[in-house]
Order: C-alpha cells, then structure tokens, then sequence
C-alpha cells in the first residue's frame, strides 16, 4: 500500500536509494531472475483462471472454479459490498498487468473494460472499496495508458478509462452530502443515497479510514479532469476527522458517527479502521505538495510512537486515555506500517516490527488475520493479504539487506505450497489446519504481486520508473507529475496552514541518509536477533557469574508470589516491574537500566528466562474448559456456555454426572466473606462476582455455607469467551485441598445469560460438567443453532496455560509479555504469573468507572467484521 518516489519537493529526498548494506550472502542475479519469472508464472495463474472461470464476475471463487455474482452467491454481508457487478478484478488488475511487461494483455483488458463494464448497476456498494479498487483501478489504468501511448503504444486512446473515472466519482459523491462532510459508507450507484429506492442512505456509522482513504484517488481524479469538486470534498472529511481527534492523545478512534462526529468507538491503533487514513495523509504531502498533510501526519505519528508503539508491538489504546490498552491481539492489516515507516524515514522500529511479522508468518506459513500478543492465532482466516509483502519490499529498498529477498522467497513460497489450487489461489480459512476458503479477492492480484515482482526486479526489467508515481493503499500508480499539474480551480495550498498553531518541531522535512543510520551493517541484524528470540521462545540463558557474599541469593521464577512485598521488593531491585492490565492479565517488564547493580541485572534477565520455562512447562498440564449447561424449563440443556475452569477443587473430568444443581446469588456476591444468606446457598451452586478477594477464597466461603458448586462471573462488563481468552482460575498461593466443590468461570456475556434466566424464571437448574450432555446425559453433539451466540461447546480440548515471552525492545530492555493468554481453537486461558494468586487488579476492578472504560470498550467480534468490512 505504500510507495515513494523521486518527483518529491526539493526539501523531501529519497533515503532509501543511498546505500548498499550487505548483512548476508547476496542473492545472485540468477536466483533473483528466477524468482521474478516465478511471480510473473504466479501471477498468470491467478489471472488466467480469473478470466478464463469467472469474467465478467467481480470475482473468482478458486475453489469451484467459477465467478462470483452478488446476488447469486449467498451473502457473506458486508465482504459483498465491494462487489459491484463492474469486473472488479478485472479493473483491480490494470496497472498490475502494465507493471508485469504485459502490455498486449492490458491493451486487451483496457479494451475489455471500455466494453463490457457497466457504472450504473442498481446495486449498493461500499465508498471506501469502490474508490480504493474500482476509481483507484480505472485512474491506474488511466495512468499506464498514457504512459503507453507517449512511448508509441495504444495510440488509439483517448482517455476512455478517465472518462469512466470521472462517472463513477459523480457516482460516488452523494455519499458526501452530509454535514459532517464525511461520507456515508454506502452508496447506490444508480439512485445515490437518498430515497428509498436506494436502499441506503440509513447508516450513521463508518470506519475512519472509510472516510480518510479517499483524497488520493479523488485529488487525481480532479487533477486529471480539471474539475475541483471532487478533491475538494476529499479535503473536506480529513479536516473533519482532523478536527475530531483527541486533542490531549491526537489519536483518532476506530469508528465516528458521520453526522454528530462523536466517536462510536474510542479504541485507536494502526491496524483495521484506521490503517490508511495515515497513510494517506503522508502520500497527500508527498503528491499535492500541502504542508497541512505532513504536519497533521507528524502530529498523529508522534502519539502513534508514544502510546501505541511498544517495538516490536502496535497495541490498540483508548483514545481518552492512551496509557490504557484496548485489546491483547493485533490484526494482520497493521503490517502495512513498517512500509510507512521506511516512507518516514524511521527505519528501526519497522526493521523491529518487520521482524516479528515475519517470525508469526513462518510459525503458520501465513499471518493470521489476528494473533496475540505473545504471537499465537486468534483469528485463524487468511484472506491472502499484501500487507507483509508491502513492507517486506519497502525495507528491501531501504536497506538493500538479502535478508529481505529470502524474506520473499519465503511468501512465494508459501502462496505456492499451501494457497495455490488448480483454478487459482484459494484464501485459507484456517492457517493451523491448511484449510481453504472458496475467495480470491481482488487487491491478491492488484498488490501482492506488485510488491513481490519489484522485490526482485532489476531496474532493466521494469518498463517505467517506478519511482515517478506514488502507490495507493490499493497499489494503484498514481503520477507525482499530477502535484504540478494546472488547476485553477483547486483549493489554493499556499498558507493552507493559516489559522492553526503548526509547532515547526514537527516537521522532518529529510530524510536520513541510510550511510549515517547504518554505519555497522550488521545494525539491522542486531535489530532483528532478539526479536526472532522472543517468537520462537528459544533466548540463551545467560551465564551469571556471581561473587561469593554478594547478598541473598536471586528470586527463582517457581517461588515468586505477587502478593508478596518482598518478592515485589526483588523484582524492583532487578529493574523487573509488574503491571496488572484492566482485564486481569499481568505483565513483566524488566530494563535493565533501572537495576541495583549489573549483578541484579542479569537476575533480573534470569528470573525473565525462568518464567518463560516455567510457562512452557504449565502447558503440560493444561485443563480443558468446561460447560455451565442450562438443563431446567424452557431451555431443556439447549444452552451450553463455555466455562473456565479451576485448578483446585473438584475435577469435572473425572465425574460420569458432573454436578447439577439450582442456582443462587450468594450475598455478598464477590463472596469474600462468611455468606449472610447461607441458607439459602446450602445445597445449591452459588453465583458470585470475580474480584476483591482470591477464588479460592471465594470458594471456601460458599463451600462453608453448603453450596455444591460455584460459578464465579467477570465483573468486565462486555467480556465474552467469543472474544476473549478463557480463564482459568488459581488458587491462593496455599494449599487448596480443602476445597472440594467445584468452581467454574464465566465471562460477563455468557454470565449475563444465566442471571437474566435466574431473574426471568426464578429457579434455573443448571449441569457444571466437562462437556456439554443432552437430557439423558449422553455427550451432546451440536448446539442449537438458535443458541450459537452463547459460546455453545463440546470440545474438550484443552486450553493453554500461562505463557511468559521475552521480547527486548533496546540493548538494555527486555519484556515479558502477555503472560497469562494462549487462545486455542478460539477459545483461550487465563493463570496468572505467580501460579497462586488472583491478579491484584481483581481486587478493585469492581470500583472501575464504567463511563471511561467499558463505554470505549468493545467486542472483539466488532472489530473482526469491522475488518472484513474495510477489506484494506
């Protein structure tokens, strides 16, 4: 998604062309040739069967070897809104074929669309797709066209590709007509937004970049045309979103209101949502020449790299209150970043990222579309994104390193081995099964292979100079000539910055020179080493040499408790500080810098290593979830909600029957103390709320009371198994064999289930057992479908335990990460560090102020259909 080039402003020079660093064996020409004639081979795979099978469809389904036709294929919601029955890959496709040498095959497919595509279907379509892909696409063919034409080829055309440019931009401005100036996400292309023939125009919600993603495609569109409207109205909604930023964190939320401008969700990361609406405000700097843009770019980057930046991490935070994180997971589309780095110029932390990225890609062939912070899968869909080739080539450019090219071979390799089929290449549905999905989008052959074939490309082999056009978040090749091209009735840029305070300090108007950024050429290597450590979870254990009578001996990672003050004491005077997230996980993060003495440095550097093993032994002795089935009238057992479980008390696995019992609200409901209503709770399962005290605390009082069995509830209001990894409670540092009933965890949602069948229907049995059982108590085999939002489960496999990962950030930090979340098969695990102890944040999690916290926070399921929304 991202380019850069020569025909900058005097004062913006290219860094990335200046050296050669040689940090490995240097692939030969040969190997390189023979890797470029590969994509090329892939690339004509791809697009052959796309015609050959599905065109005049938007696009192919590899799998059954036909087109995709909206309307004839059952809905995948909104994914379909980027299909417009206008031969979407086709137009996708355009520059990619001129790029590729094809120049017989894009003469044919400019042909092909000038006679065949049709504009003005009566279909709704989303703003954002159709003008990265479609607008994007014609103005790119536009482009190549032209190019053509001034070397003697395609003398025939007459600008017929801008011509249908300009009618699908008209096409698409109803969708500004709003007061906000932002754009509805939906349009109809044929009736517009309004009326209800339109069948949209009711939306009051989009994406920010759905509205920041369009002023490169529509400042073109005007710069080519001479008709000012449309950059215009792109103008329009980046001042506005520009003006809604958080102006104390200058972070932009996910999702705004299109009409008020609030935001709908306060969550801000680089990833899904919000990825291009930077990006483009870089590349409108670099092709309209408006210092507005690269101000406003520095401003956000600066925040970006204060709150969201924890190398080699980018975690989401909440806009309000940017110290707070706003998921434990990032998603795959933020890999776009360390490309717009190297166009920044800030090459380690993109080197640091780049590399991570990479360590995730080859522990499952592909990214994930989200994975955790301590790198495993949280959502397994692959949709064959570009993104990590993107940066991949970027950092190639500006480093020159080999590494960077077998990092190619590595995606080329994997597109073949595991994503290629007889009719194309097919989506994985899964990247730990290798299963696939009947998709291949469209951006697969507008991007991916743009990237990987000038990774390997010789300057001689390209039929144009790359570096004269700028790339869209599509890879659409847009002229950076259009910066200079006359327009009189464009919006004057001289003085644009007149009536805001422009703080000078932000401007970066050069580059670095790579020679000063790298005087060791094994700089990027260095960068790179402690990262690949911290993925594959395999860093050398230093040698500690220790002086005798040098003081007590070190804090082993298998005695540590949290809740003691000398262990807390130990852990500061090895530089180690623990930090108990919002959602109850705990983190360790050492520097070293901040240690007594280098001595208790290098205990700290242990203790890390330590708990590192010790998480990798916990996993041995994983458990599995378990079930809280509603079995009294009207449910009958058809509600099943997955449950956490315990790691004292009784083991449901080993009982035929588990326990089935009515339940109760104990009072006082966190249960830390002797129960007033213990009548009442005898002979029942007890409901009590997580936090103020330790579950096995919890458990003894409602055992002491006469209960049979407990259900503890999260107190996070909006948590949920689908979204969230699965606790596992334990005990309190002591023995807990005296606890003998069983106790099981229930996330806020699938909590709320349970207490709103108690308040409806007053006595509600339920079954705590180690999988779900029908009436007779036979092992059920499916959930009702109309339950399946309730994390209805059979699965008894087992859940992961704790997992500490070290990953250093400079010579001297290193941090464990993430300690206590391994999600599996969607479902995940919560222990925390000390293997004792309930983490300190439950203690007062329940006096939190909603208003700030919970009303910003929301479902990671949102967020997931948000991405397959924005497709980018």
């Amino acid at each position: 998604m991202l380019h850069s080039a020569t025909m900058l402003p005097a004062f913006l020079l290219l860094f990335f062309m200046g050296t050669s660093i040689r940090l490995s064996e240097t692939m030969s020409r040969d190997e390189r040739n023979k890797l470029r004639n590969q994509v090329v081979e892939m690339f004509d795979h791809a697009y052959q069967n796309y015609m050959d099978h599905a065109y005049p469809a938007d696009e192919l389904m590899p799998l059954t070897c036909r087109g995709r036709v909206r309307g004839l294929e059952p809905s995948r919601g909104d994914i379909d809104d980027a299909l417009g029955k206008f031969s979407l890959t086709l137009i996708d496709t355009l520059d990619t074929l001129a790029l590729l040498n094809k120049t017989v095959e894009f003469e044919e497919a400019v042909r092909r669309v000038l006679k065949d595509v049709r504009l003005d279907n009566d279909i709704v379509v989303s703003v954002f797709e159709t003008n990265i892909r479609v607008l994007g696409g014609l103005l790119g063919g536009h482009s190549m066209a032209i190019m053509l034409k001034e070397s003697g080829q395609m003398l025939w055309y007459q600008n017929e590709l801008l011509h249908m440019a300009k009618d699908l931009g008209l096409r698409l401005l109803p969708a500004f007509n709003t007061s906000s100036g932002l754009p509805y996400p939906r349009v109809n292309l044929r009736y517009g937004v309004r009326g209800p023939e339109t069948r949209t125009g009711t939306e009051t919600d989009t994406c920010t970049a759905c509205a920041g993603t369009i002023i490169l495609e529509f400042a073109a569109l005007s710069r080519f045309t001479g008709d000012p409207t449309f950059e215009a109205h792109a103008r329009r909604a980046l001042d506005f979103l520009w003006e809604k930023r958080q102006r104390n964190s200058n972070l932009v939320g996910t999702t705004i209101n299109i009409h008020s401008g609030e935001w709908v969700r306060r969550d801000s990361g680089v990833g899904a949502g919000i990825d291009s609406y930077y990006e483009y405000l870089m590349k409108a700097y670099i092709l309209l020449g408006d210092d507005q843009y690269l101000h406003r770019f520095n401003t956000h980057y600066a925040s970006i790299m204060k709150y969201i930046s924890q190398p080699p991490l980018l975690l989401d935070v909440h806009i309000h209150k940017p110290l707070l994180p706003a998921r434990t997971w990032m998603d795959s589309l933020l890999a776009f970043f360390p490309g717009l780095q190297v166009l920044k110029g800030d090459i380690r932390p993109a080197i640091e990222t780049h590399e991570m990225l990479y360590q995730v890609t080859k522990k499952h062939n592909f990214l994930p579309e989200a994975f955790t912070t301590d790198f495993r899968v949280h959502w397994a869909q692959h949709p064959l994104r570009p993104e990590f080739a993107e940066s991949t080539y970027f950092l190639y450019k500006a480093t020159r390193d080999p590494y960077y090219l077998e990092v190619g071979r590595t995606v080329l390799e994997n597109l073949n081995r595991y994503a290629r089929v007889p009719c194309g290449f097919a989506a994985m549905k899964d990247v730990r099964t290798g299963s696939h999905e009947d998709r291949m989008d469209s951006f697969f052959l507008a991007e991916m292979f743009k990237y990987l074939f000038l990774l390997f490309a010789e300057e001689e082999d390209l039929p144009f100079n790359v570096e004269d056009y700028i790339f869209t978040t599509e890879a659409h090749l847009l002229p950076l000539s259009l910066s200079t091209a006359s327009n009189s009735q464009a919006p004057p840029v001289v003085n644009s910055m007149a009536g805001e305070d422009l703080d000078d300090s932000n401007f970066e108007w050069t580059c670095p020179n790579t020679r000063l950024l790298f005087p060791d050429p094994a700089f990027p290597r260095n960068l790179r080493e402690p990262i690949r450590s911290a993925v594959d979870k395999s860093c050398l254990r230093p040698t500690i040499h220790r002086e005798p009578g040098m003081g007590r001996p070190p804090l082993r990672a298998q005695d540590f408790m949290a809740n003691n003050p000398e262990h807390l004491e130990l852990l500061r005077r090895m530089g180690v500080s623990l930090i108990h997230l919002k959602d109850g996980r705990v983190q360790l993060v050492q520097h070293a810098t901040q240690a007594v003495s280098a001595v208790a440095a290098e205990d700290g550097m242990r203790f890390m290593q330590e708990m590192m093993e010790l998480s990798s032994q916990q996993q041995k002795e994983q458990l599995p979830p378990r079930a809280v089935q509603i079995v009294s009238h009207p449910f009958f057992g058809r509600v099943v909600l997955t449950a956490g479980p315990a790691q004292f008390g009784m083991d449901l696995s080993k009982s035929s029957s588990g326990v089935r019992g009515f339940v109760t609200v104990a009072e006082p409901y966190n249960g830390c103390s002797e129960l007033s209503n213990g009548e009442i709770v005898a002979g029942r399962i007890a409901l009590l709320q997580r936090g103020q005290c330790m579950f096995a605390e919890k458990a003894r009082h409602i055992q002491k009371a006469g209960a049979i069995g407990g259900i503890v509830i999260d107190d996070n209001e909006g948590s949920s198994s689908d979204t969230a990894p699965l606790f596992q409670m334990a005990g309190d540092g002591r023995s807990t064999d005296d606890v003998t009933l069983p106790l099981l965890f229930l996330f806020h949602k699938e909590g709320n289930i349970l207490l709103e069948a108690l308040k409806e229907y007053k006595e509600v049995e339920v079954l705590l057992s180690d999988k779900a059982r029908d009436r007779d108590g036979a092992e059920e085999e499916d959930c009702s479908t109309e339950e399946k939002d309730h994390s209805c489960s059979t699965s008894s496999e087992p859940v992961d335990q704790s997992q500490v990962t070290t990953q250093e950030q400079t010579a001297e930090d290193s941090v464990v990460g993430e300690d206590s979340v391994q999600p599996v098969e969607g479902l995940g695990s919560y222990v925390p560090v000390d293997e004792g102890e309930e983490p300190a944040v439950d203690r007062d999690s329940g006096s939190q102020s909603a208003d700030s916290l919970m009303a910003d926070w929301q479902e990671d399921l949102e967020a997931f259909k948000q991405m397959e929304k924005d497709e980018l």
